[in-house]
C-alpha cells in the first residue's frame, strides 16, 4: 500500500510540474529543473516540441498563419514583367575583364566602370539596388555574355510578373497579368497566369541580377549580407508601355484585387515623360472601380524628384495598399522631408522605432482619414531581419497572419524548402527595440513563442514579427514580391472599403 501511495505521489507531482511548464512556457527550464530536483523525482524530463528559438517561432507562426474568411478570387497585376538572368556578380564583372576598385553609387549607369563601381558599393553594403544602364549596345554586349555565361540561369523578372506567378501558385485564384510579355517570359510563366494578347510581344526584355553571397570575397572587398544588384536597357517597362491595356483589361477581367508595380522603371525617362506618365497612371488608377483595393509595390530608386511625385501628386492617396524594403522606405523620407530624413543611411540592421515612425508619417500624412480623401490604410514593409504591417484601423482583418506568413516565405523561398527547415535559418532579429523615437514608445523583448508583436499609434496598427534569415541562401531575386503576394493573400479586406 505504502508503495502505491509513493507511485501516486510521484505521478501527481509530476502532472502538477507538467501542468505549470504548459501554463508558463516561458518559466525559465533551470526553475523547472530545480523543482523537478527538489523532489527527488530523478532527471527532469526535456520539454515538449521544438528547443531552439528558429524551431519554436517557426512552429508558432504555423498556429497563427490562417486563410482569411472573405478571401481573393481574381488578382490582376501589372505593368512591369521581364526575363531575369541571374549569376554571379564577381564572376560576370571578372568576365567583363573589371578588376575590383573603389565603390561608387551612380544614378544611371553609362558604362561598365560606372557598373563595376556601383556593384562593389552596394556589395559592401550587403545592400540590394537596382540601376538604369543607358547605353543600348553597351548592354546588349554585357547581356550577351551573361546570358550564354555558365551557370546563367533565366527566370521570371519584373515586380508584376513576379507577384502573379506567386499569386498562380495558389490554383483557387485566377491571375491575370499586363506587361510587356516576350516567348520566353511566356515559356516561363505558370498556366495559371492569363497573359492578353495586346500584352504579347517578340522579343523579351532581360534583366540581369548579379548575386553575391554573404561573406564572398573581391580583392579587399567583403559581402556583409547574401544580396543582389539588378540592371537594365528597358525602355518598354521604362515608359510603363502597357498601363492602358493593364487598365482596359480590367473591366473584362472584374478582379476583386489589383497590384500596380514599375514605377521605378520611369527613372531612365525625361522629367517630362516622368510628370505626363504620373498624371496617367493617377488617372488610370482613378477608373478602376470604387471598392477595389489597389497595391502599389515600389522598387529600389535613385530619383528624389522622382519618388517626391510618386508621394505628392496623388499616387500614394489613389492606392490602397504599399509594399517595400528598408531601401525604398528610407529614399521616401529623406525625398518627401519625412521623420529621420537627415539619415544618410541604416547602420547595419533598420532600427524598428525609426522604421515605425516613418511608417506612421506615411500613413498619417497622406493615408486615409476623416478630413483627407484617400485611399490609402496598409504598408507591409520588410526588409532582412524583420518585418512590419501597419494599417489605419477598421479596413484590414487577418494582418497577424498575414505579417507572419509574409516573414515564413522569406525563409523558405530563401532557402529553397517547402516549410523552414531550422537548421538551415537563423533568428537575427533585434532581441530588445523600441517601437518610436518621436514619441514616448513602448520597449519590446521578443518572444520567439509568441512571435508577431502588435501595438497601436493614432488610429494606426502595427504587426511586427522577426524572419527566419536562410543562412545559405538559393536565390534572393523576388523575395521582396513573393512577401508582398503572401501578406497581401492572407489579408483580408473590409466589405465597406
Amino acid at each position: 500500500m505504502a508503495l502505491w501511495r509513493g507511485s501516486a505521489y510521484a505521478g501527481f507531482l509530476a502532472l502538477a510540474v507538467g501542468c505549470v511548464f504548459l501554463l508558463e512556457p516561458e518559466l525559465p527550464g533551470s526553475a523547472l529543473r530545480s523543482l523537478w530536483s527538489s523532489l527527488c523525482l530523478g532527471p527532469a524530463p526535456a520539454p515538449p516540441g521544438p528547443v531552439s528559438p528558429e524551431g519554436r517561432l517557426a512552429a508558432a507562426w504555423d498556429a497563427l498563419i490562417v486563410r482569411p474568411v472573405r478571401r481573393w478570387r481574381r488578382v490582376a497585376v501589372g505593368v512591369n514583367a521581364c526575363v531575369d538572368v541571374v549569376l554571379s556578380g564577381v564572376k560576370l564583372l571578372q568576365a567583363l575583364g573589371l578588376s575590383p576598385g573603389n565603390g561608387k553609387d551612380h544614378s544611371v549607369l553609362h558604362s561598365r566602370n560606372d557598373l563595376e563601381e556601383t556593384f562593389i558599393h552596394f556589395m559592401g553594403k550587403g545592400a540590394a539596388a537596382e540601376r538604369f544602364f543607358s547605353d543600348k549596345e553597351t548592354f546588349h554586349d554585357i547581356a550577351q555574355v551573361a546570358s550564354e555565361f555558365p551557370g546563367a540561369q533565366h527566370y521570371v523578372g519584373g515586380n508584376a510578373a513576379l507577384i502573379g506567378q506567386k499569386f498562380a501558385a495558389n490554383s483557387d485564384l485566377k491571375v491575370l497579368l499586363c506587361g510587356p510579355v516576350g516567348p520566353k517570359l511566356h515559356e516561363l510563366l505558370d498556366d495559371n497566369v492569363f497573359v492578353p494578347p495586346e500584352s504579347l510581344q517578340e522579343v523579351d526584355e532581360f534583366h540581369l541580377i548579379l548575386e553575391y553571397q554573404a561573406g564572398e570575397e573581391w580583392g579587399q572587398l567583403k559581402a556583409p549580407h547574401a544580396n543582389r544588384f539588378i540592371f537594365s536597357h528597358d525602355l518598354s517597362n521604362g515608359a510603363m508601355n502597357m498601363l492602358e491595356v493593364f487598365v482596359s483589361s480590367l473591366e473584362e477581367f472584374q478582379p476583386d484585387l489589383v497590384v500596380l508595380s514599375g514605377l521605378h522603371m520611369m527613372e531612365g525617362q525625361s522629367k517630362e515623360l516622368q510628370r505626363k506618365r504620373l498624371l496617367e497612371v493617377v488617372t488610370s488608377i482613378s477608373d478602376i472601380p470604387t471598392g477595389i483595393p489597389v497595391h502599389l509595390e515600389l522598387a529600389s530608386m535613385t530619383n528624389r524628384e522622382l519618388m517626391s511625385s510618386i508621394v505628392h501628386q496623388q499616387v500614394f492617396p489613389a492606392v490602397t495598399s504599399l509594399g517595400l524594403n528598408e531601401q525604398e522606405l528610407l529614399f521616401l523620407t529623406q525625398s518627401a522631408s519625412g521623420p529621420h530624413s537627415s539619415l544618410s543611411s541604416w547602420n547595419g540592421v533598420p532600427d524598428v522605432g525609426m522604421v515605425s515612425d516613418i511608417l506612421f508619417w506615411i500613413l498619417k500624412e497622406h493615408g486615409r482619414s476623416k478630413s483627407r480623401a484617400s485611399d490609402l490604410t496598409r504598408i507591409h514593409f520588410h526588409t532582412l531581419v524583420y518585418h512590419i504591417l501597419a494599417t489605419v484601423d477598421g479596413h484590414w482583418a487577418n494582418q497577424l497572419a498575414a505579417v507572419a506568413a509574409g516573414a515564413r516565405v522569406a525563409g523558405t523561398q530563401a532557402c529553397a524548402t517547402e516549410t523552414i527547415d531550422t537548421s538551415r535559418v537563423s533568428l537575427r532579429a533585434p532581441q530588445e527595440f523600441m517601437t518610436s523615437h518621436l514619441e514616448a514608445g513602448s520597449r519590446i523583448v521578443l518572444n520567439p513563442n509568441k512571435p508577431v508583436v502588435e501595438w497601436h499609434r493614432e488610429g494606426i496598427s502595427f504587426h511586427f514579427t522577426p524572419v527566419l534569415v536562410c543562412k545559405d541562401p538559393i536565390r534572393t531575386v523576388g523575395l521582396g514580391d513573393a512577401i508582398s503576394a503572401e501578406g497581401l493573400f492572407y489579408s483580408e479586406v473590409h466589405p465597406h472599403y
